[in-house]
């Protein structure tokens, strides 16, 4: 008796795996509010050199974690690549806690709006993959958002823009290297904590930072910019191992998770001003990811009935 099989590149644990990561990310808006009263390179900073602490410990008690990441060290264009990666992790992770802690989540939400349609562009133009008709629609439309928010507030929306583009490089860089997750986090964090260190020291010399000599220690504070490295390096290897397991085009599709619980948690928890021309914006970005879902979703279902 014949057995269906699932079709191409649909693998259920790297499905799962995104989807917990973004539902993560969701909520991570609700945290970096708690730490306002540190600056957001602080914040970063704290942030890559607990995330490379949690790393070191996992690899200290996963068995063959150290041999692998001996492995990837040994290759010039790994470490590169993963330093690249972290680079543009940092900056993504930096105008995010910016965007939060100064009352722009809603910019921040559009971005990552945008990052799936930002992340299917990439794949055509570095990986090959092709677009459909609709795809070219719906990132038409997205184009147009973008174009929209422009004209209504006369500025460029840097915000929404460096976290769609810094992540969806990412993302591909991520796609490209032959490593484990807990590996390349391993290394990605490595090439920036140096720069943390240095800022953070910088910090303290000038009595601004949350550990300063004379300055009272805010322990609740301090506890909470310590969890950020195992709070970060949870999504980001559920990231590592999805990304490597499914198509970057359902990267891309999960990533609407995400953004759509920051968008909530900025109108509905933070109160944010959202004037109509913001909305509009929002309808556009929305009116393209309903134009894409259904794309991917006719898609799926062709791909099934090929396979049956």
């Amino acid at each position: 008796m014949p057995t269906s099989t699932p079709a191409p590149g649909l693998d259920r644990t790297g499905l799962v795996t995104i989807v917990s990561c973004y539902v993560v990310w969701g909520l991570f808006p609700l945290y970096f509010r708690l730490l306002n009263s540190a600056g957001a390179g602080e914040i970063i900073a704290y942030r890559a050199s607990m995330t490379l602490l949690t790393c070191l410990t996992l690899i200290a008690l996963w068995r063959g974690a150290g041999r692998r990441l001996l492995v990837a060290l040994r290759s010039r264009r790994t470490v590169g690549m993963l330093a690249l990666a972290g680079a543009l992790i940092a900056v993504n992770w930096l105008v995010y806690v910016f965007g939060v802690n100064t009352g722009r989540t809603a910019d921040a939400a559009i971005g990552y709006f945008l990052n799936p349609l930002v992340t299917v562009a990439l794949g055509y133009v570095f990986l090959g993959e092709r677009l459909r008709r609709l795809q070219l629609v719906s990132l038409g439309v997205a184009a147009a958002a973008v174009g929209l928010l422009v004209w209504a507030y006369g500025s460029f929306p840097w915000i929404s823009l460096t976290l769609a583009f810094s992540f969806g490089f990412y993302g591909l860089i991520k796609k490209k290297v032959r490593a484990d997750s807990l590996t390349g986090l391993t290394i990605e964090t490595a090439a920036i904590v140096p720069a943390c260190l240095a800022y953070l020291a910088w910090l303290g010399w000038q009595g601004r930072a949350v550990v300063s000599a004379g300055v009272p220690l805010d322990w609740g504070v301090f506890g909470l910019l310590v969890l950020t490295g195992p709070l970060t390096a949870l999504p980001l290897l559920l990231f590592g191992v999805g990304a490597q397991r499914v198509p970057l085009t359902v990267v891309g599709l999960s990533q609407y998770i995400a953004p759509t619980m920051q968008f909530l948690i900025a109108l509905l928890v933070f109160h944010e001003p959202m004037p109509p021309v913001r909305f509009w914006a929002v309808g556009l970005v929305w009116v393209a990811v309903f134009i894409f879902v259904a794309d991917a979703l006719a898609a799926a279902r062709k791909a099934r009935t090929r396979a049956a």
